[in-house]
């Protein structure tokens, strides 16, 4: 078992807006073995956030990732994936459930929130993903 952690960042600017998504993987030993930035056009911060979590669940698969512990300042996407909360939003539906069948293939999984002081790495891409395009 292959265990990881990655941190994941969505934003737009505006709401919508022009939006990115990033993240950065980890492995077991804390060593960073992956990110990603992408530039997401015109969305909401909602969707941007769930479309960094489907990155980084793919980025983590593609790196041999079974065992992932998995850390977001949305705590509404949190809450959602976990259960806490029902997914209302049409928009949101597709992607949470895309997220699920992307986490059904993990052996484990666990989705904090954390304080966005805490993820300024992937908020960072996310930031280069939107001030640059890409």
């Amino acid at each position: 078992m292959k265990a990881g952690s990655l941190y994941i960042d969505g934003g737009a600017r505006g709401n919508p807006g022009p939006a990115g998504a990033g993240g950065v993987l980890f492995d077991s030993a804390n060593k960073k073995i992956g990110e990603f930035k992408k530039y997401l056009g015109e969305t909401t911060n909602n969707q941007a956030e769930y479309q960094g979590l489907i990155l980084g669940l793919k980025l983590a698969r593609e790196n041999k990732i079974t065992k992932l512990s998995i850390f977001m300042d949305s705590e509404l996407i949190v809450k959602q994936v976990r259960g806490e909360y029902k997914v209302k939003n049409e928009g949101l539906k597709p992607l949470f459930e895309k997220v699920m069948k992307l986490l059904s293939k993990f052996s484990k999984y666990k989705i904090t929130h954390i304080l966005r002081g805490r993820n300024k790495l992937a908020d960072a891409l996310v930031n280069e993903a939107i001030d640059t395009k890409k």
